[in-house]
């Protein structure tokens, strides 16, 4: 028998007040897994850090994975790292930032290999038209002259030197690098004008250009930081799953110093109750092989990388997950992120005071305090062209 509008409605209302409540936990953490249909099977992600891999903010349409009963998405394949070449019309970007301590990097690659789920450069990504998720690892972009374009960007008469960066937004010594050693070739371009470079990087792999980075150093050239997260191998694998396993980062700065070149270590980013205990074991075993300076940044969840970010929370630290989100707030003035400068890499209010504080206190008793070694730019010249005039004073 047909039921009327009226029974329907009432049979409805019946179920739902007999369906079990849910938990204000499991309610917030359904809410932290981010939005459904986006999440990619573990399987299909393996040695990946993001979850998901949604659209970009940009795009007109999302995407969503959605099985249609013929188990279509069991016969997905794994996330395969794709490279493109392009070719810029300059390689050095410059930025106006009242809280960074440069005014132009270079960036070799797009998108970045390690995986890093706390990555502040996955939006980027959008501007691709790719998300910043499982995108952002396995899509990547190398510009393969980028050393052509430098040297004819430093060649510029009016041009005038300061410190490059290099690993500003992704890392130059990503495994790509292998392959394409763009960052290699960068290095030589710098050293061949006497221009300064600073590198930051989480890879052994900087260890290969020592050749380079030796000589340069000599000459005020050069210094590194190599960023360490954590000293925990658990944790770094599920964090930051292709970067290289904090033995070796150590290991690598023990090998640059004895190279004579100046290191420095980066405890970036500190995620409250995550990896926030480990700052004083950090800069002791940086300490201890070598390093001369130390940094430190707090977790920032720009646009994207908040809902990445708390999906990997939900996926690895399910108990910790409200906890870690709730920290985080209360250093950003109950927002998932401050951009204001000044603010966003190191947070505010109690708990970032206190984050603070501890680090200060442990370098200041390491001697890791300052920054004990500056570059210089008195060694820029422009190499003399083929059939050009040489310099009198040269």
């Amino acid at each position: 028998m047909q039921k009327t509008k009226s029974e329907r409605i009432l049979g409805r209302r019946k179920a739902e007040a007999e369906r079990p409540p849910v938990s204000p936990r499991v309610a917030e953490q359904d809410r932290l897994a981010g939005e459904a249909g986006t999440q990619v099977d573990a399987e299909a992600r393996r040695g990946r850090g993001a979850t998901s891999n949604a659209a970009g903010r940009f795009e007109p349409a999302a995407r969503i994975l959605f099985d249609d009963g013929w188990q279509n998405l069991d016969d997905l394949p794994p996330f395969r790292t794709e490279v493109t070449e392009e070719h810029a019309r300059t390689v050095i970007t410059r930025n106006q930032s009242p809280d960074i301590g440069f005014d132009r990097s270079i960036n070799p690659y797009r998108g970045c290999e390690h995986g890093c789920i706390y990555c502040f450069a996955r939006p980027t990504h959008a501007y691709q038209g790719l998300s910043a998720g499982l995108d952002f690892e396995t899509r990547l972009f190398v510009k393969p002259d980028a050393p052509e374009l430098l040297a004819r960007e430093l060649s510029q008469p009016r041009y005038q030197p300061r410190t490059i960066a290099l690993g500003t937004n992704t890392d130059p010594y990503q495994p790509i690098e292998r392959r394409y050693e763009v960052t290699r070739r960068i290095l030589q371009v710098l050293s061949d004008f006497g221009h300064p470079v600073g590198i930051v990087t989480k890879s052994a792999l900087v260890a290969r250009d020592i050749d380079i980075l030796g000589p340069m150093a000599e000459r005020g050239l050069a210094k590194v930081a190599i960023s360490i997260t954590t000293l925990d191998p658990q944790l770094a694998r599920v964090m930051e799953p292709r970067a290289a396993a904090p033995h070796r980062r150590l290991a690598t700065i023990r090998a640059l110093v004895d190279a004579g070149i100046p290191t420095a270590v980066l405890t970036a980013p500190l995620i409250p109750a995550l990896n926030d205990n480990e700052i004083e074991r950090i800069l002791d075993s940086a300490s201890h092989m070598g390093a001369t300076e130390a940094g430190y940044v707090t977790l920032r969840l720009p646009l994207e990388i908040a809902d990445l970010f708390k999906e990997w929370l939900v996926a690895h630290f399910p108990d910790k997950a409200r906890h870690v989100m709730a920290l985080v707030r209360q250093m950003h003035g109950g927002k998932d992120y401050d951009s204001t400068f000044g603010k966003r890499g190191k947070g505010d209010g109690p708990y970032a005071w206190t984050i603070g504080r501890r680090f200060e206190i442990a370098a200041r008793r390491l001697g890791l305090t300052g920054r004990s070694v500056k570059l210089t730019t008195a060694h820029f010249r422009r190499p003399t062209q083929p059939g050009k005039q040489l310099d009198l004073f040269d």
